[in-house]
């Protein structure tokens, strides 16, 4: 079922956007906790952070070079009147360990599986961004009993050097070099500069161009230049972290699911990403909502998606 909302216009986003960024330091404004979790023999930090009462709402943020759960505040400071909102910085992002591990798929999948175990011990509801979509669906799949419902924020699967062609052998090698002691640390610098990053978010993450100030660049700069935060960036640019092979597994994996599920989509997102969104909305299985927004909608029409959510999980309309 596909439903047209346009709670906020992109007109109206520039004070949401910087109440998201700046009000809260770089966190959701919760209680913030670690979950020490255990990786093939190697201790991770994994960072979170709770706010209110109530059903637990599990926040996941999409995978990115500038990866934080402070992208999903304004989201969860609406919704947590109502619900108990729990972020997380992924492995590898944020506040979260920056090791020098492989990430790759099943190291996140096992990951979501601990966490929810360990830390819920009643079903949840599970809003996911961009890539980290794939992976709650197939937490869902794996473990239904733990998930009430889905939401899937523009989502997708593909990291940027796929969605543009590239081979997994030049992947790879890209992965590779990045990963290498100097020049990889030179290539990354490169990569996160202050115009670079502007660059990207005015190509394909922000629409607003007005929003890209000084102030939220640096902000942005500052998530990238930790120790160790080249890493799983790495990973995400070449492919390595995606959380399926193919668009059919996403579908398949919906398909099996008989939970309530929604697909928020960004109508300004980049044309193969908008595609497999697309793809995705008109599967029967689904609920869909299209908002203005492209693939950093959840954080610059937070509003809209926040709005969009609670219906879907309080049942309106």
């Amino acid at each position: 079922m596909l439903i047209d909302v346009r709670t906020v216009s992109i007109n109206n986003m520039k004070a949401l956007t910087r109440s998201s960024l700046t009000s809260t330091n770089g966190t959701i404004g919760g209680t913030i906790n670690q979950f020490i979790w255990n990786w093939q023999g190697q201790s991770v930090t994994v960072v979170y952070e709770t706010l209110g009462q109530g059903t637990p709402v599990l926040m996941l943020p999409a995978f990115s070079t500038v990866s934080t759960r402070a992208e999903m505040a304004s989201i969860a400071r609406s919704l947590s009147s109502q619900f108990q909102a729990i972020a997380l910085d992924w492995p590898g992002f944020g506040q979260s360990d920056r090791l020098s591990l492989d990430y790759q798929p099943i190291l996140y999948r096992q990951l979501l599986k601990d966490f929810v175990s360990s830390v819920f011990s009643t079903p949840i509801i599970i809003v996911a961004a961009g890539h980290a979509a794939g992976y709650a669906l197939q937490l869902a799949k794996d473990c239904p009993e733990a998930v009430l419902k889905l939401v899937l924020v523009a989502p997708t699967w593909r990291g940027p050097l796929r969605a543009m062609g590239a081979s997994k052998g030049l992947a790879s090698a890209v992965r590779n070099l990045v990963r290498s002691p100097i020049l990889g640390q030179f290539l990354y610098k490169l990569n996160t500069t202050s115009s670079f990053l502007r660059l990207m978010y005015g190509r394909h993450v922000y629409v607003d161009a007005n929003l890209l100030t000084p102030e939220f660049i640096a902000a942005k700069r500052e998530i990238t230049q930790q120790p160790g935060a080249r890493f799983a960036p790495a990973a995400f640019v070449t492919g390595r972290i995606d959380p399926v092979e193919n668009r059919s597994e996403i579908i398949e994996c919906i398909q099996s699911l008989s939970i309530p599920i929604l697909v928020i989509l960004a109508e300004n997102a980049p044309p193969i990403s908008k595609g497999e969104m697309e793809a995705i909305a008109i599967l029967p299985e689904v609920r869909s909502v299209r908002l203005p927004g492209t693939l950093g909608i959840h954080e610059e029409n937070s509003s809209g998606v926040a709005g969009a959510i609670l219906s879907f999980i309080l049942n309106r309309g």
